[in-house]
């Protein structure tokens, strides 16, 4: 009797390390994820949804420099203030850099299909290229991590490294940086 409780033990011991085990590299893999590697580093461009829904390529790859907005419409209004002021002061702007924007759908409450057909009359309106991530896409492809609840500025170079990304509420250092880097590639 006294062997059969001391086997059930060691069993429920041999369980119990493998289960807080297996918890542990869990854990450990979904810090991996939400981790976001470290810059610069190259990116590929991605095949994405338009807001017609058809495939396409990221825009002026390869071509120019360009600067993406990542957004959870969610936290849409994030960072607000500061775009408006790249887009008056236009510390962005020049012959080398092109922008776009891409919606991250995957991270929304909103149905996708509001969400597009709200960022299409948008467009109409302001002229600007949108795309559509629905599930993280870019995220885990170019090693972004947890982009929820977050508005992302990311500078690609035309050869395709990613150089800038602030992810969330920008501080003044994140403009300051921002403003800084930029300028090599206007």
């Amino acid at each position: 009797m006294m062997n059969k409780k001391i086997l059930l033990l060691v069993i429920l011991s041999i369980f119990h390390v493998g289960v807080m085990t297996t918890m542990a590299q869990n854990t450990e893999s979904k810090k991996n994820e939400d981790a976001m590697l470290p810059l610069p580093h190259k990116v590929e461009n991605i095949e994405l949804i338009g807001l017609d829904n058809k495939p396409t390529m990221l825009p002026y790859w390869g071509e120019k420099n360009v600067l993406v907005f990542y957004v959870d419409p969610d936290k849409h209004k994030q960072n607000d203030e500061f775009i408006k002021e790249m887009e008056e002061k236009k510390f962005a702007a020049g012959d080398n850099i092109e922008g776009f924007g891409i919606i991250n759908l995957k991270d929304t409450m909103f149905p996708n299909s509001i969400v597009r057909m709200l960022a299409r009359k948008r467009t109409e309106k302001n002229g600007a290229t949108i795309i559509t991530d629905e599930d993280n896409t870019i995220a885990k492809a170019w090693g972004l991590g947890d982009c929820n609840n977050m508005f992302i500025l990311m500078l690609v170079s035309r050869e395709g490294e990613l150089v800038f990304c602030r992810k969330g509420e920008f501080s003044k250092q994140d403009q300051e940086d921002f403003i800084r880097i930029v300028q090599d590639y206007r």
